[in-house]
């Protein structure tokens, strides 16, 4: 142990690679390996390396190096697509968790006394809070790996899920974390470490207890279409072809609404009456909406686009997809960053966004589409769930990703989706993972996984009444930053006083309160 010690202080190299390491712990708690319960403790290696820190920079290369492990173990699976442009994005955006880094060391090194123990434990988590803010914008990649997401199968987090949505759950993991952490390092900050820990166990108990839940009214029947992998240069033809027989065999099962994945249909359907054509014959035979998703050229450039099939054809407004892939459906400042399509797959030519969302009405289902990773965004349900929309949708496709671990991680976000909004959720793929949630994010019947070439009718329960989420929104984030900013303040009016009091600075000040 105390060779390994040594190592991590006077060797850059070892530090920075137990670094690494240690921020990479958490993607165990995602699927596929789905360890839900090491979330509460996968943060402590990394945030005891960054507090043992010999100086605050180091601390802060710590953070650094420990938010490129985190992201590229939960986004590892770019790797045969994006190549080593992976390694540069994952470096970029761990570059966020630098200041975390530096506020540890800052809180925690040495001993920490009781009041730093209780500074930290509303801090710490604070700041994880901001750099989830900063990176889920969608330019940086969307809230994909959100710390909080990683409890998707836990019924207290889905409770928690609808009060404060999943930055509540990322907070209170991270309150967990730090709590263990300040149990290992600081007798004296024993006391603030088990009350963050009792005061977590209350805030879930009393959510499970108080939260208003949705009622459910009634029963949706929709069907999941899942053709399988296709692959081949006349692959959109083929897909069609194998969805339209699958679709065949809902003939007589009393479906409400049918739904397809992401570019199921790889035409306009403008351009090809042919296609329309059949698919309103399914919609008679079924005696059902369709619901596709078109990913083809229109004379403005190429869209995702969810179209709504009826007896009679296309009906209602289409929902165009707003929020693309970075590098998979364009490329950020393409002039500079362009040379990703050189080393990876990255888009060759951008697809065009969509400027609102759509809330459908297949007969007396009203419902909110979604296309693909706009289901890791928890505004935009919540945005479809305040237009009315009784059940939420997903349209997606993880075909390149088939054998890693991000068919089962996007098939959990919409269990969070449900819970947050108080609506049952649909995860529709053209190769699995597709899956199914009820109001209260429960599992309604099996996931469809990626071997899987079928159609499958769930009965999702639908439900009206809002949750908290809906209604008050992210608060936790904004709770969290006013946390930092008052936190803030308090150690400037300290060091302000101190000056006033020292007559000036002095390289031997208090380094913490």
């Amino acid at each position: 142990m105390r060779g390994w010690r040594q190592r991590l202080g006077e060797s850059p190299w070892w530090r920075g690679a137990a670094a690494a390491g240690a921020g990479a712990l958490p993607a165990l708690a995602f699927p596929a390996p789905a360890l839900w319960w090491f979330a509460y403790v996968a943060l402590v290696p990394w945030m005891l390396l960054a507090r043992s820190a010999p100086t605050p920079r180091r601390a802060a290369l710590d953070g650094w190096l420990g938010g490129l492990g985190f992201m590229l173990a939960v986004h590892h699976w770019l790797l045969p697509s994006l190549h080593v442009f992976t390694v540069v994005l994952a470096a970029l955006l761990g570059a966020l968790w630098a200041p975390w880094g530096w506020l540890l060391h800052r809180l925690l090194h040495g001993r920490p006394s009781a009041r730093q123990g209780v500074a930290a434990l509303v801090a710490v988590p604070s700041a994880w809070l901001m750099v989830e803010l900063v990176r889920s914008w969608q330019g940086l990649g969307g809230p994909w790996g959100m710390l909080g997401s990683s409890q998707w199968q836990v019924g207290p987090a889905l409770r928690l899920a609808s009060v404060g949505g999943v930055w509540l759950l990322s907070l209170l993991v991270v309150v967990l974390n730090t709590a263990v952490a300040l149990l290992v390092i600081a007798r004296g900050a024993r006391a603030p470490a088990v009350a963050g820990l009792v005061a977590t166990v209350a805030v879930t108990t009393a959510a499970s207890a108080w939260a208003p839940r949705p009622q459910t009214d009634g029963t949706a029947r929709v069907a999941v279409v899942q053709p399988g992998v296709i692959g081949g240069a006349d692959s959109a033809g083929r897909r069609f072809d194998r969805e339209e027989a699958l679709t065949r065999r809902l003939a007589g099962q009393r479906v409400d609404l049918v739904v397809w994945g992401e570019s199921s249909v790889g035409f306009d359907l403008d351009a090809r009456p042919d296609l329309a054509r059949r698919l309103a014959a399914l919609s008679r035979l079924v005696d059902a909406d369709i619901l596709v998703n078109v990913d083809a050229r229109r004379s403005e450039g190429i869209y995702k686009s969810s179209v709504l099939i009826g007896r009679d054809g296309p009906t209602g407004p289409r929902y165009d997809k707003m929020r693309l892939v970075p590098f998979g459906e364009y490329v950020p400042a393409r002039s500079l960053l362009g040379w990703a399509t050189s080393v990876g797959k990255a888009a060759g030519e951008d697809r065009r966004r969509g400027t609102h969302q759509v809330v459908m009405d297949a007969g007396a289902l009203r419902f909110g589409p979604l296309v693909c990773f706009e289901s890791a965004f928890p505004d935009m349900t919540r945005s479809l769930t305040r237009d009315g929309a009784r059940l939420l949708l997903a349209q997606s496709s993880t075909s390149t990703f088939q054998h890693s671990w991000a068919p089962e991680q996007h098939a959990s976000l919409a269990a969070l989706r449900a819970a947050e909004s108080g609506r049952p959720m649909v995860h529709a793929t053209l190769t699995g993972v597709s899956a199914v949630y009820g109001p209260d994010g429960a599992r309604v019947g099996p996931w469809l996984g990626t071997s899987s070439s079928t159609a499958r009718v769930y009965a999702a329960p639908t439900a009206h009444g809002t949750t908290l989420y809906v209604r008050f929104g992210d608060w936790p984030v904004h709770l969290a930053g006013a946390v930092l900013v008052v936190l803030g303040a308090a150690e400037a009016a300290r060091r302000l006083s101190h000056v006033h009091a020292g007559g000036g600075w002095s390289r031997s000040s208090p380094r913490r309160p």
